[in-house]
């Protein structure tokens, strides 16, 4: 099934599966990045792609990227 996602969705998900808020207001399509607040008070951008799959749901700070194989 393909979930049609509108920014109030995203907003609905993030503030349900995460300690981040989201800052973005408008959604344009899945490769745009968002701009989301961490509870850290950091500010950071993914994809909602990323943040919804691959649990990157934190700043870089907070969660850092994994290295490379």
């Amino acid at each position: 099934m393909n979930k049609r996602w509108t920014i109030g969705k995203i907003k609905e998900f993030v503030e349900n599966n995460s300690e981040s808020k989201l800052l973005t207001t408008e959604y344009q399509g899945f490769s745009q990045k968002l701009l989301f607040k961490c509870a850290c008070g950091n500010n950071f951008e993914k994809t909602f792609t990323k943040f919804k799959n691959n649990d990157q749901r934190k700043c870089e700070v907070c969660q850092p990227p994994k290295t490379s194989r």
